[in-house]
């Protein structure tokens, strides 16, 4: 292993942006760690990565082992450069089910909350290093199909903005990646979703946001303007315009 490499760990690595992402990192030179959930789907991309990699089974509901099996990694690796947290779930919710809402904010606040904390307390050990979170558009207004995912989603793009503040001082960067529609699993199955791109163009949005030290970028960077008139709707018509859209979705597709 060559020390002087640039590293990189992408938790949440198995499927959809992350893993295209760790497709890119590797393809660009990066030591890359994966991690996520699943060995075997973290095995299989291994596999196809032209650079070097290392694999750690992670999963972020269980804090305690998940703090503990990300500082392992980084040992493994001999450190680490960038950390990307895009551990995410999604359930369509409205018949709010708890154990979905609970998931949700196991793995996407708590979760995504222990995997920064273990790499800002590296990178402030180190001097330099940069966190990147991947948020979402839905980080800006509530969901009545889904409403933990949303808030999930805000906490995220609150905690590193904090972070931010806190290490404005350093030469440590975090990057708040706020996604639009990816066609993911996520995505599949809904209605009227427009805009939509693939994983490996969200990944090339993602890694030039991370070379040019971007703290909030938008994926693609036209969701920013799209964001900047929907956080001005009032309540009400926001409400309305959303129960329409959920009705209208929820109707069966003729061929």
């Amino acid at each position: 292993m060559d020390e002087n490499q640039k590293k990189a760990i992408i938790i949440g690595a198995s499927s959809g942006i992350g893993r295209a992402l760790a497709k890119k990192l590797s393809a660009e030179g990066y030591l890359v760690g994966l991690a996520g959930r699943s060995l075997e789907k973290l095995q299989a991309l291994q596999a196809e990565l032209p650079g070097e990699s290392q694999v750690k089974q992670i999963d972020v509901r269980d804090t305690r082992e998940a703090i503990h099996s990300l500082r392992n990694l980084i040992m493994s690796m001999h450190g680490v450069d960038i950390l990307v947290v895009n551990a995410g779930v999604l359930f369509q919710n409205e018949d709010f089910v708890w154990h979905h809402e609970e998931e949700m904010i196991k793995v996407n606040a708590l979760g995504f909350a222990a995997m920064a904390n273990v790499g800002v307390t590296y990178f402030l050990s180190k001097g330099s290093g940069c966190l990147v979170g991947i948020s979402s558009v839905a980080c800006h207004r509530g969901s009545g199909r889904s409403p933990s995912y949303n808030a999930s989603k805000a906490f995220i793009s609150n905690y590193m903005e904090g972070l931010r503040q806190k290490l404005s001082a350093t030469a440590i960067k975090v990057v708040d990646i706020r996604p639009g529609f990816v066609d993911t699993a996520m995505t599949q199955g809904r209605k009227g979703l427009f805009g939509v791109i693939s994983p490996e163009h969200a990944a090339v949005f993602i890694f030039n946001a991370i070379q040019k030290g971007r703290s909030i970028a938008y994926v693609p960077s036209w969701w920013g303007i799209v964001m900047w008139f929907l956080k001005r709707l009032p309540e009400n018509i926001y409400h309305l315009g959303y129960r329409k859209y959920l009705a209208w979705d929820k109707k069966p597709s003729h061929p």
